[in-house]
């Protein structure tokens, strides 16, 4: 354990982020979830609303620097092939 008193702080305050960027990286993982189920059902209202969800919610995420703007953008590219794929 740190002696310095900012350095406590500073674990105290990593420790809060990190929880928290963990409980967005959860979620997003749950937005793409319901995305490939929508998709895998074949519903196509559906997985088109899952679809504007996750793209949101990616965007943010990378906005707030948890996921790095690459990777989101590889994600946001794959659900959009996928969804263009079960739409033809």
């Amino acid at each position: 354990m740190a002696n310095i008193k900012s350095q406590i702080k500073r674990i105290k305050v990593a420790e809060r982020q990190r929880i928290r960027n963990k409980s967005i990286r959860s979620a997003l993982k749950t937005y793409i979830a319901k995305f490939d189920s929508a998709v895998a059902s074949g519903d196509r209202e559906a997985a088109e609303m899952a679809l504007k969800t996750a793209v949101k919610k990616l965007d943010k995420a990378a906005e707030k620097g948890i996921i790095h703007k690459n990777n989101a953008a590889n994600k946001k590219s794959s659900l959009t092939r996928k969804f263009n794929e079960m739409a033809s």
